[in-house]
């Protein structure tokens, strides 16, 4: 399914990106893979298989005129593109109270900007050879919401948001969307992220909490997306209490924020 099939990866210096490259690497895929970290994209680069197509390009997806122009040299290098995985993004930790319109900001041109850049920027080429999937990278705080997590839970209910507009859209286009819940995978996230400037008790607490929740290992969960798209899954759940939380937000709407605490 992947053999000499052009994949796109942002934020693939590190955890679930990088082990997403590795193991597209195995299965015989030809990587395009960026990210803002130029010494870390280049340790993923050095990790792959010897005989590997890989190229690696600095790349900072909030930036829209960066991900358009990233776009281009991946048609230029490789021709044509068929996986577009949009895994950038980071996260910050803090109140509704205590985060700044700022920091709103910042998170949103990164985890929500950069993923509908990611998707805008390489759709034509898929849909001018009707072929093609656009993996965005949601969370399971995607499908609900989170104490201090108002700017990441915003962020990625819109691209949940996004990627099922898409499934409807792109029906009878030979290209598909996919939509991916990560829950509790022990990444670089939130060294990756920040904490409010203004920053108190309640941020304190979170960061205890996400040391606890943060326990699947990367690997697993690019093995459960890669095992999720040769299914033909339009959306994958993956990593620690994912599945739980899924079907808690689904049968107890109004009234699992009171279970999450106990979860936590």
């Amino acid at each position: 399914m992947f053999e000499n099939k052009v994949v796109v990866i942002t934020g693939a210096g590190s955890g679930i990106g990088r082990a997403l490259a590795q193991q597209l690497a195995e299965a015989g895929a030809r990587l395009a893979l960026s990210d803002i970290n130029e010494r870390a994209l280049q340790e993923t680069l050095k990790s792959l298989p010897a005989n590997t197509l890989a190229r690696g390009y600095k790349l900072d997806a909030s930036s829209r005129t960066e991900v358009f122009a990233h776009a281009d040299d991946v048609q230029r290098d490789f021709g044509g593109v068929h996986y577009v995985i949009n895994n950038a993004g980071a996260t910050v930790v803090g109140t509704v109270a205590n985060t700044s319109v700022d920091e709103y900001e910042w998170q949103l041109n990164l985890n929500l900007y950069g993923v509908l850049y990611g998707t805008k920027a390489f759709l034509p080429m898929m849909l001018k050879q009707r072929e093609g999937c656009i993996v965005n990278i949601s969370s399971v705080f995607g499908l609900l919401a989170f104490p201090c997590q108002s700017a990441y839970n915003m962020s990625k209910f819109a691209v949940r948001g996004l990627t099922e507009c898409l499934w409807q859209e792109l029906h009878g286009t030979g290209v598909r969307a996919v939509c991916v819940h990560p829950g509790g995978i022990r990444t670089n996230i939130e060294r990756a992220g920040r904490r409010v400037a203004a920053a108190g008790s309640e941020e304190d607490k979170f960061a205890g909490k996400a040391e606890k929740m943060l326990v699947t290992p990367p690997e697993t969960c690019a093995a459960d997306i890669i095992r999720g798209l040769r299914n033909g899954r339009k959306r994958i759940l993956t990593g620690h209490l994912s599945r739980t939380l899924y079907w808690l937000v689904r049968l107890l709407p109004n009234s699992y924020p009171a279970l999450v605490r106990r979860l936590s």
